[in-house]
């Protein structure tokens, strides 16, 4: 009932959406007196904002066309290199632009697309062969393809590596740090030719127990039963997953809302002014970062509760517990992949501590081969998007890939 709900509001707004966003521009037209008087243009601004937050959202392109290499324009290509039932592997290939490092970037299964990465991919761009777990909508995985949980994710990550082959390097942002590096353990302990080079994290839940945030805190009051009575529904007949169980992007996405509520409703008072005073582009700039941020996806059930109980509730990887495939997952099995671990200092999501945890547990990797960033002033989405992830983070990583690959 939840989810039919959901769709059923989801219509209605996308009707009142289309009407609002036609009443701004009728407003907007030079050609209506109505526009030219004193509340003319704060009603149609008014429209406009709610036509914006109403209207339904798929998934977004990333986009690239071009790229800046040794000061040369090139072309940018995004292509699909290998597809699984719930993701695939692209790879952004730049016209006449060969031998540079390559580069996974892990992005989160945690209610967004990887596009959420668009600002991550489009700074390591210039200088990497970069490639990007996709991952896929779980309400449009067809029953038929079985199930995906955390095993599965780890079983991903190696497959992905393999394919890409030795001498990769692994970027793992937030929810990602945990299977990646258990992954990491896995391939280290096999000697796999593939394993990470190097293994960068940021905002990884790594140990839950440093630093605690309301997202830790909400994952750990409730029993699991809470969750598969509360936040578990049935996708609709109408979608291509059909019956599957599903942790629902619109409940993460409001989640994640109501933990800042205040910034959000403030980001939209702001918008509304700038759309009143006729600042078009920062209003657009408000728009484009709310266009990519509401556009969410389902996450299946098994993975989301498998995350809840391993993660936060019994913190399985800091505490030498894992399993993957039934197979003890051994942190001190990482011998030569050279781990970054990095931190925002204003990180309400991951609290600081618990990604450098992963340095930690790595007990057999030498201390040349462990570094530590704790980016100041930076918040969770701070730490892979935005000003200081590219002038101050990115630099990082990118001499730490140097220091450490072939």
């Amino acid at each position: 009932m939840l989810y039919d709900a959901y769709e059923m509001q989801r219509s209605w707004l996308s009707g009142a959406s289309l009407m609002a966003n036609m009443g701004a521009e009728w407003l907007q037209n030079p050609a209506n007196p109505l526009g030219q008087t004193g509340f003319g243009p704060m009603i149609a601004s008014g429209l406009d904002v709610f036509a914006h937050a109403s209207q339904p959202r798929g998934k977004p392109a990333f986009g690239f066309e071009k790229a800046i290499v040794e000061g040369k324009e090139v072309t940018v290509f995004e292509e699909i290199v290998l597809r699984k039932p719930f993701g695939q592997l692209k790879r952004f290939t730049k016209e006449g632009v060969t031998g540079q490092p390559r580069l996974l970037i892990v992005a989160p299964m945690s209610g967004h697309y990887a596009t959420l990465l668009r600002g991550t991919v489009e700074r390591m761009l210039p200088g990497h062969e970069v490639y990007i777990t996709d991952w896929r909508d779980a309400r449009m995985v067809p029953l038929e393809e079985g199930r995906f949980d955390l095993d599965d994710y780890i079983d991903y990550v190696i497959e992905f590596l393999e394919f890409i082959g030795p001498d990769t390097h692994v970027l793992a942002v937030c929810q990602p740090s945990v299977p990646v590096y258990a992954a990491t353990c896995v391939m280290n302990a096999d000697k796999n030719p593939c394993r990470p080079a190097t293994l960068t994290m940021m905002g990884g839940p790594i140990d839950t127990r440093k630093a605690p945030t309301a997202v830790n805190t909400v994952a750990t009051q409730r029993p699991l039963a809470w969750f598969e009575q509360n936040v578990i529904a049935t996708v609709p007949f109408f979608y291509p997953g059909a019956g599957r169980k599903v942790y629902p992007g619109f409940l993460q996405l409001t989640g994640f809302m109501a933990m800042n509520l205040g910034n959000h409703l403030m980001s939209h008072y702001k918008m509304f002014n700038h759309l009143v005073q006729g600042d078009e582009e920062s209003a657009d700039s408000t728009k484009a970062f709310y266009e990519e941020y509401r556009s969410v996806c389902d996450m299946t059930e098994e993975f989301y509760l498998q995350t809840i109980v391993d993660v936060f509730q019994q913190h399985k990887l800091p505490k030498g517990q894992l399993l993957h495939r039934g197979r003890k997952v051994d942190p001190g099995a990482i011998t030569d992949t050279a781990i970054l671990a990095v931190e925002g200092e204003r990180d309400d999501i991951s609290g600081v501590g618990q990604t450098k945890a992963a340095l930690t547990i790595a007990k057999n990797l030498p201390d040349a081969k462990k570094k530590y960033l704790l980016a100041e002033k930076v918040g969770h989405y701070g730490i892979f998007n935005g000003r200081r992830w590219r002038e101050v983070i990115a630099p990082v990583m990118e001499q730490w890939i140097v220091e450490h690959g072939a």
